[in-house]
C-alpha cells in the first residue's frame, strides 16, 4: 500500500495551550509497507493535558522504532499489537497519575491510533473521545466510539443523538489514560481499500462542523495530493474557529493509494 497523509493543529480562540499531540510515521520492513498515526487530545480543563498527550506520542513513536520490528517477525501480528498496546496503556496511565500525584495536579489524555500493514489490515486503539473516521465518495463512517458520558446516555435511550450533541456534559470522559483508576482501551479490526481516506480527529474539530461539511471537503475525489489535503483540512479549522468552537482543533488525514 502507498499512502498520502496530512495534518493540521490549531491552539483554537480561547485557550492558551495547544493540548493536542500527533504522530505519523510510515516504514519499509520486510513485511511490506507499514504505516502508522496517532492522535492525542490532552484533558480539556485539566492542568498539563499537553504534558499527558505529548508522553504518550514519544512512548508510542519508540514502540514503532523498536518494539514493532520484533511483532512483525512473528506471528499473530495485530494480536500482539494488540497485547502491546494494552500493557502499554496500563503502565502510561500508572505512570502519568503518579507523576500528577507527585506534583499534586490532575492531567490525562485520550488516545486513537491506528496502525496498517502490507495488504491493507488494520488495528484501531482507542481510549476517550478522539475519533477514527473513515470517508469513502460515497459517505463518512465513524470506525470508534466515543468513550464519554453521554454516549453512555445515547446508549441507554436517555439522550438522543441530537441532544447529546449540545449536552453540556458532552466532554466528560468515562476514561482516559492518566487520571483513570484503570484503563481499558477498545480495539477495532478491519482493511484498508485503495481510493479510501482515514480522519483522526479532536472532538474540538467536529463539535461544531457536520459530517456533511467535513464529507464534502476531505472525501477522496477532492483530495487527489497532499497539499490539498492539507488546505481542505486547514479550511475545516479555520471553519471552526469562525464558528467559536472554543477547544484546541487537530485532524490528520490518511490517504490509501494502492500499490
Amino acid at each position: 500500500m502507498k499512502y498520502t497523509f496530512a495534518s493540521h493543529t490549531d491552539v483554537g480562540i480561547r485557550k492558551s495551550t495547544n493540548q493536542d499531540s500527533f504522530c505519523i510515521r510510515e516504514a519499509e520492513t520486510d513485511k511490506g509497507t507499514v504505516f502508522f498515526a496517532l492522535l492525542c487530545d490532552g484533558m480539556g480543563g485539566l492542568a498539563k493535558g499537553e504534558v499527558a498527550s505529548a508522553t504518550l506520542i514519544r512512548v508510542w513513536s519508540e514502540w514503532f522504532e523498536k518494539d514493532l520490528p520484533h511483532i512483525l517477525a512473528g506471528t499473530g501480528i495485530l494480536e500482539e499489537v494488540k497485547a502491546s498496546w494494552t500493557r502499554l496503556m496500563v503502565s502510561e496511565n500508572y505512570r502519568i497519575g503518579q507523576y500528577g500525584l507527585q506534583h499534586n495536579f490532575n492531567l490525562g489524555s485520550t488516545f486513537t491510533g491506528i496502525l496498517v500493514l502490507e495488504g491493507g489490515n488494520y488495528i484501531i486503539g482507542h481510549v476517550g473521545d478522539t475519533r477514527c473516521y473513515r470517508i469513502t465518495d460515497d459517505g463518512v463512517t465513524q470506525l470508534t466510539d466515543d468513550q464519554t458520558l453521554v454516549a453512555r446516555e445515547v446508549e441507554a435511550g436517555r439522550l438522543t443523538p441530537e441532544e447529546a450533541a449540545v449536552d453540556p456534559r458532552r466532554s466528560i470522559l468515562l476514561q482516559c489514560i492518566g487520571a483513570s483508576s484503570s484503563v481499558t482501551p477498545s480495539f477495532y479490526l478491519g482493511e484498508v481499500k485503495a481510493g479510501e481516506n482515514y480522519m483522526l480527529c479532536c472532538d474540538g474539530f467536529r463539535h461544531v462542523v457536520t459530517e456533511e461539511e467535513f464529507f464534502e471537503a476531505l472525501r477522496p475525489a477532492a483530495n487527489a495530493d497532499e497539499e490539498t489535503m492539507k488546505e481542505h483540512l486547514r479550511s475545516l479549522v479555520e471553519l471552526n474557529k469562525q464558528r467559536r468552537e472554543t477547544d484546541n482543533i487537530s485532524a490528520v488525514l490518511i490517504g490509501v493509494r494502492g500499490d
